[in-house]
């Protein structure tokens, strides 16, 4: 058996799906398999012809062992509330279980046609499933929890969205697909009993210490529930405060596309910031700036609010009383994640301890990047290069860096304050800013040579680069270098569904 498939999900939650058959693809072609990833799942792909692997995650043949599902949910999206949603384009295939004892999903995106696709064709353009492939790879090489690639193929098909496109599956791995959404759409349907046995199969899989630590608390039945709405809350608080330190915008962030897991999930018009602005976006769709860079923590506790109203009658019977104790967990979001982000800032700092006036001297230097055009990337990359002596790298990106020098001398002071040597303040520094990120014009340049040329050599190039985002690769200085001006002047990015 090639998957050692444990279907959870689909043997313990009747109800919460619908059970699907991929529609196939008339001339699939593998693009890419992560062999790596695979072996960590237990994945016996180096048994399989490469035609034979064509065929299983193009969505042409089922496994043994599978049981091919479309999940069902609910969701905000962009402030407005959709009862019913769910998987329009994606199956579930089933669960394995890697070397660790985890459990993960294995999905194909863009299989075709769903009882909830809402009119849509269910499948996906080949561009959106490189995409995917590049940046979940990119978030996991630089230690940002995410889901993960496991194969991208061509389906040999056209598929019509502003033009015709090929089309393309993709091969989501994940520590599960349940969302805020999933909650949200039985609770608005009222079914309490579905609620529930959602929330005690989520704790079991994602948060089984919950159960070990509330199971002498037998006068509050709702502590439980309490306490996994609460570490979801720490989950969530945690991810942004890493999208912020490296300077990822989701782009769409709505309730169906974030994880009770806390992993990122759905790379569709995400990017990575180039110069510093805290009010930036680029997705085409966000025309109100919802998802903008700064809006990512508050947009992160209002989806957790909706989820805090879908777990409600869980808490207990005094509507009063858990509606009190579910606000005081959401109010100490905003606390969670700024220790969390005064943390990840401390590290591309080189800071170890903690100072009371360190959140005021991270607040003065992103004051001192506004409006000066700076690569955020490189900057915090070019930081150590000042401890060795080079101030020139860094002051080179300013237009005017009189207000950054006076800034780098507190920092310097703060880092002679530190229990840190220079040299281990450098070696930390460089372990936390990368060199490489997912370069949006070197992303678009993969995706046109390969998508209108045929031509995956720049992809593959990339994927290798991204998987090493801290150390430093000869012939690869491209990679690290900022767009031309012209192409961040007019870059967006688009859903691609």
């Amino acid at each position: 058996m090639i998957f050692k498939f444990d279907n959870t999900y689909a043997n313990e939650l009747n109800g919460f799906y619908t059970a699907h058959q991929s529609a196939g693809a008339p001339a699939p072609k593998l693009i890419k398999v992560n062999n790596k990833l695979a072996t960590q799942l237990g994945i016996d792909l180096n048994s399989l012809r490469e035609e034979e692997q064509t065929a299983i995650f193009s969505g042409n043949h089922i496994p043994e062992g599978s049981k091919p599902l479309a999940q069902v949910y609910a969701g905000h999206q962009f402030g407005g509330f959709s009862q019913q949603l769910g998987d329009g384009r994606a199956l579930l295939l089933g669960e394995v279980v890697d070397k660790n004892g985890l459990r993960f999903d294995i999905q194909l995106k863009g299989s075709g046609r769903t009882p909830y696709s809402r009119g849509g064709d269910g499948k996906s353009a080949l561009g959106p499933v490189l995409r995917e492939y590049i940046i979940s790879e990119a978030m996991y090489a630089l230690g940002i929890p995410s889901t993960r690639a496991l194969a991208a193929v061509s389906t040999g098909e056209t598929v019509m969205r502003s033009e015709p496109l090929p089309g393309g599956v993709f091969t989501r791995v994940a520590a599960s697909h349940i969302r805020i959404g999933t909650f949200q759409y039985f609770a608005a349907r009222q079914e309490i009993e579905h609620i529930k046995k959602l929330a005690d199969y989520a704790i079991n899989r994602h948060y089984s210490k919950i159960r070990e630590t509330t199971k002498d608390d037998l006068s509050d039945s709702g502590s439980m529930y309490l306490s996994f709405l609460a570490e979801i809350c720490d989950a969530q608080a945690s991810l942004v405060a890493q999208w912020m330190c490296i300077g990822f915008i989701h782009g769409v962030m709505n309730t169906d596309n974030m994880t009770i897991s806390g992993e990122t999930i759905d790379y569709g018009p995400c990017s990575f910031m180039d110069h510093y602005a805290a009010d930036t976006v680029y997705s085409s769709i966000d025309q109100q700036g919802r998802y903008a860079y700064h809006n990512q923590p508050s947009i992160a506790q209002w989806n957790l609010a909706r989820l805090a109203e879908a777990l409600l009658p869980l808490f207990g019977e005094n509507t009063d009383q858990s509606i009190e104790k579910a606000t005081e967990i959401l109010d100490a979001f905003p606390q969670h994640y700024t220790q969390y982000w005064l943390a990840g800032m401390r590290k591309k700092l080189g800071l170890q301890t903690k100072q009371e006036d360190d959140l005021s001297l991270i607040n003065d230097l992103m004051a001192s990047l506004n409006n000066q055009q700076v690569d955020y990337t490189q900057l915090f990359r070019h930081l150590a290069k000042i401890l060795q002596g080079e101030e020139s790298l860094a002051n080179e990106l300013f237009n005017d860096a009189t207000t950054f020098n006076l800034w780098v001398k507190r920092w310097q002071e703060r880092l002679r304050q530190d229990e840190l040597s220079l040299s281990e303040s450098i070696k930390l520094m460089n372990h936390t800013n990368p060199i490489y990120i997912p370069r949006n014009h070197k992303v678009e340049e993969a995706l046109e040579a390969a998508v209108t040329y045929d031509d995956y050599s720049k992809f593959e190039i990339l994927i290798d680069t991204l998987s090493q985002p801290y150390h430093l690769q000869d012939g690869k200085e491209e990679y690290s270098q900022p767009a031309p001006k012209e192409f961040q002047a007019t870059f967006k990015t688009f859903c691609g569904t």
